[in-house]
């Protein structure tokens, strides 16, 4: 019986846990440390002949479902669940959905941006969190919920984003990237069958099926304050919140897009002055 890596992975994460650590009741003095082979297998649904073959080495082809069930009872975190899928050679499936909750210490490094715009949106493309020059960045608009809201039901989003096809296309694109992480998900349904309703070239994208997610490009908005402005973003995925993602805008120094992004800070500056008076 040859060991693998992966059954050297799972004892090792299997000895770190008590009964007490998982909800089980512990019965006595253990000889050894850990929750025993057969309370895992419980506690994932699988045979406790199964897990032990898989621990040893004799099973080598478990399916994403159970090791979904083993990274549960094994209490594994984002990156463990992530490693157990690739010593067992199975396709990572995708994370179980965050919560749309942003992170404090995440709030406040965006805080300490103060000349560059930045948000946090999750694959629905709701603004879960904005620091004031982004805040003054979407000013113009009635409602900062949600990006394709904003682009195709306020009236706003076709002068705003100066290339309103392409932006449209980028929002549906990503509305169909997040049925395929989340078919079922309700609240993305709800979202899409809004816009399907009220919107005719939201309906008329949909139908091309087109999917993609945000990276990295330029962009040309129409501002009521400062007029016209051309800035990149990059897009960086947050760690230990499944589709979230943290998106940084920035002008090309020395120039007018530049000037303008000051000017968003300015007025970033005078709202927190006037909101805390």
């Amino acid at each position: 019986m040859t060991v693998t890596d992966l059954g050297r992975f799972l004892a090792a994460r299997r000895a770190r846990l008590s009964p007490d650590d998982v909800g089980l009741p512990s019965h006595g003095r253990r000889r050894v440390a850990g929750l025993r082979r057969e309370e895992v297998a419980v506690l994932a649904g699988v045979s406790a002949d199964y897990y032990t073959r898989l621990e040893q080495g004799r099973e080598r082809a478990p399916s994403a479902s159970v090791l979904d069930g083993i990274a549960r009872a094994l209490d594994l975190g984002p990156e463990a669940r992530e490693h157990l899928f690739r010593l067992a050679d199975v396709a990572l499936g995708d994370r179980p959905s965050a919560p749309d909750r942003v992170d404090d210490e995440l709030r406040d490094l965006l805080a300490e941006w103060p000349h560059l715009p930045a948000v946090i949106v999750n694959r629905r493309l709701d603004l879960l969190a904005r620091n004031p020059i982004a805040a003054a960045l979407y000013s113009d608009f009635t409602a900062t919920d949600n990006l394709a809201r904003m682009t195709f039901l306020d009236p706003v989003g076709r002068v705003f984003f100066t290339d309103w096809e392409r932006s449209a296309h980028a929002c549906v694109a990503n509305l169909r990237l997040a049925l395929g992480h989340h078919p079922g998900d309700r609240r993305t349904l709800a979202l899409t069958e809004e816009l399907t309703t009220a919107d005719d070239d939201f309906r008329r994208m949909w139908e091309q099926h087109d999917v993609r997610g945000k990276t990295r490009e330029a962009k040309t908005f129409r501002h009521s304050a400062v007029g016209e402005m051309t800035l990149t973003y990059r897009a960086f995925d947050v760690r230990g919140a499944s589709g979230q993602q943290l998106i940084v805008y920035r002008a090309a120094p020395d120039t007018r897009d530049a000037d303008a992004v000051r000017l968003l800070g300015m007025l970033a500056r005078t709202d927190v002055s006037e909101n805390i008076g």
